[in-house]
């Protein structure tokens, strides 16, 4: 694959002394690029592919990195990667010390704002054009957001906080559902050229001024204005009310046009907002056709976006989508919520079973807790499928809405513990922590493919908030059946007692994912291993019954060490006053970067070797 053009290109600097009539050529090459790398290292595809022409726009029109940029969620940056001298680093993509999947200000001056979350970017942005406004610069902030990303509560935060700084700010809005406007056309680009020109925002700006002092006359002229923008962009009136200069739909692949608009409003004061609308996958047949299945992706062969074979067992995510569809038929009072994750969570076959009782609240977290919290007041039985990193966006509503209440919700929590490529900005290392200091919860975590289903049912039929987190991938391997049947709450399980007559004996308390390490450490020293399956209510019995007879407790957690599970067996064991010698063993106070799960876990001393070399260490020291 030749890509003289792009070959060319190592900083924007040289994107911007390429004549325009090359910018097309170059597109079709990054996009080449895009399929061929991507295909390589696995990470996102469709939404890179849909933002090759914008990034080449904004990159040729803007200086950057003095003007700022800020990509929303930030899934969609290769392309911005690749023309900011990381092209040849692609290679390493998501890869241990490679270049992350997301925006990272300590790897590129050009990543202006490390994201990973979605609908940050407008407040973000917002905040950088008032520090420029404060200090007398004259540079520009644009904020590149997604229509998903603007369901979000904090994105109309950022846009209503907006009118009230009069800053010099770009919302792009990246409309590649089309779930704002669908007039998308010659006569739309055009307008759009027109309405970012700089002799119809001189009118418009003299105008209101001189209307000022005509009241009636200047309230027809608005609306006057909003119904001829709104004759082409319904959408557009929205974002006018918050004081934005509205300008779009416009054809976000469009190159030339893109061009023409960003340069105009480039010479442009105040706030505005541009509305593009672009196609996922754009490029790549497959990534067109199914863009959620090419979201996100593993290796693949890029002749037919065959995805190369993974593990055959079973993951968490099909086993928590398998449960819910037989709780539901079970019980019709079962409702599931998700914020806007319904492949990623596992809700695509309740959603076709029982569509009327599937709720996609859109990137809402907030929302989708108080939501199954109305539920639960009325009887219904919600059951909330997320995210470790993303129920940290909720964390109020859990304590607020529903644990304070005591309701009858079920959270479902995937991606639990590290994930690997997806880096610090997904990782669920915090959830025991923050979870377990709120009253009326009872947490669960998984050792099994098994387990996690009785753990969801246990969850389901509890009376108050329940939470069960299960990680990222596959199983143990392990069968599961069609029954619902319920754990004892609050009982772990012994699956070692040691036998040892002499020497010092080891208690090893493990908990959800690290049952499997630690059951070969457990072999290697002849220690004694219990599944506890229950943070919350602790086995307070079986913890004193091993404190007794053991010389040595080790908990072991994929969770933060501080405030984990760990230390809530330390407390337990103070409360006992029991001074049994203690090692608790978890990730460590520091964000992990991306990387192999099986490494990392390594690194953090979390994998068999680790946690049998910790032991002995611990050992020689009592």
């Amino acid at each position: 694959m030749t890509t003289p053009l792009l070959s060319s290109i190592n900083s924007p600097t040289d994107l911007r002394h390429l004549d325009r009539n090359q910018l097309k050529s170059l597109a079709e090459e990054l996009r080449l690029f895009l399929i061929d790398s991507v295909s390589k290292t696995g990470g996102h595809l469709a939404s890179n592919l849909g933002v090759v022409e914008l990034t080449i726009a904004l990159h040729y029109v803007f200086n950057t990195p003095e003007d700022r940029l800020v990509w929303d969620v930030g899934h969609q940056t290769y392309p911005h990667k690749i023309l900011t001298g990381r092209r040849e680093e692609m290679t390493t993509l998501r890869k241990p010390d490679g270049i992350a999947g997301f925006p990272r200000k300590s790897e590129s001056e050009y990543d202006t704002f490390g994201t990973g979350h979605s609908s940050t970017s407008i407040s973000a942005a917002l905040g950088m054009a008032v520090a420029a406004k404060h200090g007398g610069l004259d540079r520009h902030s644009v904020a590149i957001i997604g229509d998903g990303a603007m369901t979000a509560g904090m994105a109309f935060e950022a846009l209503n906080n907006a009118g009230e700084t009069k800053a010099n700010l770009l919302v792009i809005l990246n409309d590649n559902d089309m779930s704002i406007s669908k007039n998308v056309g010659a006569l739309n680009n055009y307008l759009a050229k027109l309405l970012s020109g700089r002799f119809y925002d001189t009118v418009r700006k003299k105008g209101k001024q001189v209307l000022d002092i005509v009241p009636p006359v200047k309230e027809f002229a608005r609306r006057a204005e909003e119904h001829a923008k709104g004759m082409v962009s319904p959408g557009g009136t929205l974002f006018e009310e918050l004081g934005f200069n509205y300008i779009g739909p416009i054809d976000g692949h469009d190159i030339d046009t893109l061009v023409d608009t960003l340069t105009n409003i480039r010479a442009l004061e105040g706030m505005q907002f541009l509305h593009i609308v672009t196609k996922k996958g754009k490029g790549f047949e497959p990534a067109e056709d199914d863009p959620n299945k090419y979201h996100g992706v593993n290796k693949f062969d890029r002749s037919n976006g065959v995805a190369h074979a993974n593990s055959s067992n079973k993951t968490y995510t099909q086993v928590f989508s398998d449960w819910l569809v037989d709780m539901a038929d079970s019980d019709n009072k079962l409702v599931a919520i998700t914020p806007a994750m319904c492949d990623g969570s596992g809700l695509n076959a309740f959603s076709e079973k029982y569509p009327d009782r599937y709720f996609d609240v859109g990137i809402a977290e907030q929302h989708a807790l108080t939501f199954a919290a109305g539920m639960a007041c009325d009887g219904l039985k919600p059951v909330v499928a997320i995210y470790s990193t993303f129920l940290q966006r909720a964390y109020d509503q859990l304590i607020h809405d529903i644990a304070l209440q005591d309701l009858n919700v079920l959270l479902a929590i995937d991606r639990a513990g590290l994930v690997g490529a997806d880096g610090p900005t997904h990782a669920g290392s915090f959830d025991l922590a923050y979870l377990r200091c709120i009253p009326n919860m009872m947490i669960m975590a998984a050792s099994d493919e098994s387990e996690c289903r009785q753990m969801l049912s246990t969850g389901y039929h509890h009376q108050g908030p329940a939470a069960v987190r299960y990680p990222r991938g596959s199983g143990r391997g392990v069968e599961t059946n069609k029954t619902l049947e319920t754990l004892i709450v609050g009982k772990g399980e012994v699956i070692k007692r040691t036998s040892l007559t002499d020497g010092k004996k080891v208690a090893i308390l493990a908990f959800g994912s690290m049952v499997a390490p630690s059951q070969k450490a457990a072999t290697d020293l002849n220690a004694s291993l219990v599944n506890m399956r229950f943070i919350k209510p602790l086995d307070i019995a079986l913890i004193e019954d091993m404190a007794k007879t053991h010389d040595l407790i080790v908990t072991v957690e994929e969770n933060s060490l501080m405030g984990g599970a760990g230390s809530a067996v330390m407390e337990a064991m103070q409360a006992l006053n029991l001074s049994t010698p203690t090692l608790c063993l978890g990730l460590p106070d520091t964000f992990m970067e991306h990387g192999v799960h099986e490494t990392m876990l390594a690194q953090c001393g979390l994998d068999s070797d680790g946690i049998t070399n910790s032991i002995k260490n611990k050992l020689s020291s009592i």
